[in-house]
C-alpha cells in the first residue's frame, strides 16, 4: 500500500482543484507528523526532512487508491517531470511519518528541493 504525507496545499482541510482531487483518489488516515523543517515559499509552503526529532512538519496521511494514477497527476501539480531532478522544486520521496498514538508508517512526501538559507521558517511546522 502506497501513503502520501501532505503538509500545505494537498491537506485535507483546504478545497482546490488539486486536494479534491486527491481527496476522491484515496483515504485519509489521520493526523501525522515528519521530523523536519517548513518553509515559507510565499503562497505554499516546502518542507525539508531533518535528522532532529524536536523539528516537526504536521500534515495529513492518505492512503492512494491507484497509485500511478494519482502520482502521475499530483507530480505533475508539484512539477516533476523528465528532467534532470536538481531542476525540480520538489522531489517525491520516502519519509517515516508518526502519527499522535505512536505508530508510523512509511509513506510518500514531496520535500523541497532547493536552498532554504533565504526562506522564512515556519517555526510551528504547521502551513495552516
Amino acid at each position: 500500500m502506497d501513503y502520501l504525507f501532505v503538509y500545505g496545499t494537498l491537506m485535507k482541510t483546504l478545497s482546490n482543484g488539486m486536494s479534491r482531487f486527491l481527496h476522491s483518489n484515496s483515504e485519509f488516515i489521520g493526523n501525522a507528523y515528519i521530523y523536519g523543517k517548513l518553509y515559507d515559499l510565499k503562497g505554499y509552503p516546502g518542507a525539508v526532512v531533518s535528522n532532529n526529532p524536536s523539528e516537526h512538519v504536521y500534515g495529513h496521511v492518505f492512503k492512494i487508491k491507484d497509485t500511478k494514477a494519482v502520482f502521475k497527476v499530483l507530480d505533475d501539480y508539484e512539477g516533476i517531470g523528465d528532467g534532470k531532478p536538481s531542476d525540480y522544486e520538489y522531489l517525491r520521496t520516502k519519509v517515516t511519518v508518526y502519527f499522535e498514538n505512536g505508530t508510523e508508517v512509511i509513506a510518500w512526501f514531496y520535500a523541497y528541493n532547493f536552498p532554504t538559507d533565504a526562506l522564512r521558517l515556519i517555526a510551528s511546522g504547521r502551513y495552516l
